[in-house]
């Protein structure tokens, strides 16, 4: 897919969580990441595509990482297994991870145990503050040449 098939998104609902689940992309700690169905579709962001590459923003709007799309799935909350909740990196059990995201989807729209979710299991390709910062290049192994210099397309919040 082209860099022109790219969207954009931000982790999380405040500043903090941004930071955080960010720094948890870059660490490797979190490969998965999931979002309410109601919030995708026609009005709203756009589902994520396999193979597709995206730009993670850090809170003000600056990117800060590519993410490759390896997998999408939908379940409903009470489905998510504990595989996939402790591949997002935040929480060391599935309890957990049920109390923090209860909590998130609470804090955007509402829970419930029949939530339907979007799931998607992803790889970090680039870490584009790092490059920057330093000026060059912090591409993945697979990266093609010309990428950095891509034009980015407008935002979508992502939850």
């Amino acid at each position: 897919m082209s860099t022109a098939d790219q969207i954009t998104f931000t982790f999380g609902d405040s500043e903090a969580l941004c930071t955080e689940l960010l720094d948890l992309v870059r660490s490797g700690a979190k490969t998965a990441t999931c979002g309410a169905l109601r919030d995708f579709g026609e009005g709203g962001e756009a589902l994520p595509q396999v193979g597709r590459r995206d730009i993670a923003l850090s809170w003000d709007g600056t990117p800060a990482l590519e993410i490759e799309t390896l997998e999408v799935f939908t379940c409903r909350f009470d489905e998510v297994n504990e595989d996939f909740a402790l591949a997002e990196g935040e929480d060391d059990s599935l309890a957990a991870w049920q109390a923090g995201h209860r909590a998130y989807f609470n804090r955007n729209g509402g829970w419930s145990p029949d939530l339907m979710l979007v799931c998607e299991r992803f790889r970090m390709t680039r870490d584009l503050t790092e490059s920057a910062r330093t000026g060059g290049d912090q591409a993945g192994p697979d990266q093609k040449d010309g990428d950095a210099d891509a034009p980015l397309p407008p935002r979508e919040p992502r939850a």
